[in-house]
């Protein structure tokens, strides 16, 4: 499951954000921020893709960088939140 929520939040990021750009250029690792990827838009664009694939909610301390800073920060935060929800 861990693989396929790292390729699910890549997939969603390359078709929305790097308009289909290659895949090489988005390593789980790189950061959001230092990168230019993510502005405020694309963050809440972002958290309402995860909320609806996998129906984990966001509270308001959940926007944090350690949550959404990268792709293994977010798959991450979506375990943890599946964890807890089950």
């Amino acid at each position: 499951m861990r693989d396929r929520i790292k390729e699910h939040i890549k997939e969603y990021i390359i078709e929305n954000f790097l308009y289909g750009e290659p895949e090489d250029l988005l390593s789980d690792d790189l950061s959001f921020v230092d990168s230019g990827i993510m502005d405020s838009s694309r963050v809440l664009s972002l958290i309402l893709y995860i909320e609806e694939a996998y129906c984990v909610y966001f509270d308001d301390d959940d926007v944090v960088p350690e949550n959404l800073g990268s792709v293994n920060a977010i798959a991450s935060f979506v375990r943890q939140k599946m964890r807890l929800a089950a």
